[in-house]
């Protein structure tokens, strides 16, 4: 059994200056969520690619939680995925895929995801969490871009 997030977002910026963004692991605390307490752990910076492995640390519900993920595929400026190796769900697999369209492009979030306790943990606890990163995610991609397309203009 598992869980499923589908969150898509339009940015109208080309997607290899987007993947550029995202190829960044630092930027990852940037689209996170502050109650998270979000810090990576690994050395920086981290060369991004096919079998990096990224540790960090996140507090859930007050409790400090170390997280590893490792990319398991990566294809600039297309799309790349990353699992978790260690962390608090049963299983975590996140794809990112950037999708050219008219004006820009679309930045698509699948996870693939189970927790312990099953469905009930997941209503009670996590997917209204998840939802609300996800919100916030969203909502930083679009001030982050909004930010530079301001600061090009003459």
């Amino acid at each position: 059994m598992g869980f499923q997030i589908n969150e898509a977002l339009l940015l109208q910026y080309p997607r290899e200056q987007i993947f550029q963004f995202f190829s960044d692991a630092r930027n990852l605390g940037r689209l996170t969520p502050g109650w998270l307490r979000f810090s990576i752990r690994s050395d920086l910076p981290i060369e991004m690619g096919e079998g990096t492995v990224i540790r960090y640390r996140i507090w859930i519900r007050g409790i400090p939680v170390n997280w590893t993920s490792e990319i398991t595929e990566w294809r600039p400026p297309f799309e790349f995925c990353d699992v978790q190796r260690r962390g608090p769900y049963r299983f975590w697999i996140h794809r990112h895929i950037f999708e050219p369209v008219p004006g820009g492009t679309r930045v698509i979030d699948r996870v693939d995801y189970d927790v312990p306790g099953g469905a009930v943990v997941n209503r009670l606890f996590v997917a209204g969490e998840l939802r609300k990163i996800f919100a916030y995610r969203k909502a930083k991609l679009v001030e982050q871009f909004s930010r530079k397309k301001t600061r090009s203009r003459p």
